[in-house]
């Protein structure tokens, strides 16, 4: 496991050179591929949002982890108008407060965010594909904590995860969690759980299928997108299979979206 100061540096350095789908997303598959993975993204969670109810108008949004502003796009088409978005990197915040000066960005380490955010202010909180780069289990459920802090009892936290039921995979920039350690960090932190459903099915890594499998999808996926060109074809070819698959499946060998209240 890296140190937290190496894990910053890496993003940092990343975010600078490739401030794009693929810097923030599974860069070795590239651009092309990851802009219609992202697509799929960007429907499930607008799916999931206009299903809680929430008067956006009037709500005070926090996105933690916010890189590109890909989520802080999302919530302004779904009608939000105060989002606090926020960052663990000089790179991201900097350009995030240029391409949206309408909106609020922090420079902050969501693990140790100091009084840089309110208590009890935000209606909804969203903490997308970011929360398995906390490689430190500490950090992590300080993470959550914080996050709960600053949502209202009764706020909503969307996040997204991979949330294991084989045994728990690390590497240097990422740790895969099981489902049960996420469940018990999040109950820590305040919330329960409403539901779960996949975000990506074949356009993600398979960290949660055979190993078999996961081999031999990753060596395929990796060998479609060698190109720009090829892996657009690629992503154009999966994006209504992705699509239909995430709403009739029920579980997701790969990144799914979990819906909680603030207790």
């Amino acid at each position: 496991m890296k140190p937290h100061v190496e894990l910053k540096d890496f993003w940092e350095r990343r975010l600078q050179s490739d401030w794009t789908e693929s810097g923030v997303g599974y860069k070795a598959l590239g651009r092309a591929f990851n802009i219609w993975m992202y697509r799929v993204r960007a429907e499930g969670f607008r799916r999931e949002v206009t299903t809680l109810g929430l008067n956006l108008p009037k709500c005070r949004i926090l996105d933690v982890g916010s890189g590109t502003g890909f989520y802080v796009r999302q919530w302004r088409a779904l009608g939000a108008e105060s989002i606090t978005g926020s960052d663990l990197t000089d790179a991201a915040v900097e350009r995030l407060r240029g391409r949206f000066p309408a909106d609020t960005f922090l420079r902050l380490d969501i693990a140790d965010p100091g009084d840089r955010l309110e208590d009890a202010a935000y209606d909804a909180a969203s903490a997308m594909d970011m929360l398995f780069h906390i490689t430190d289990d500490t950090r992590y459920r300080a993470a959550l904590h914080n996050i709960g802090r600053a949502v209202k009892p009764g706020g909503v936290l969307i996040l997204s995860e991979n949330f294991l039921h084989r045994p728990e995979q690390r590497s240097d920039y990422q740790v895969n969690h099981t489902l049960p350690w996420i469940i018990a960090a999040l109950d820590e932190a305040g919330f329960e759980v409403l539901r779960r459903v996949p975000m990506l099915v074949l356009m993600n890594a398979q960290v949660d299928a055979h190993p078999i499998w996961r081999k031999l999808w990753g060596g395929f996926l990796r060998a479609v997108t060698l190109t720009e060109i090829t892996g657009w074809l690629a992503g154009a070819l999966l994006y209504p299979i992705e699509r239909r698959l995430v709403r009739v499946l029920r579980e997701s060998p790969t990144t799914e979206v979990m819906i909680c209240r603030r207790r």
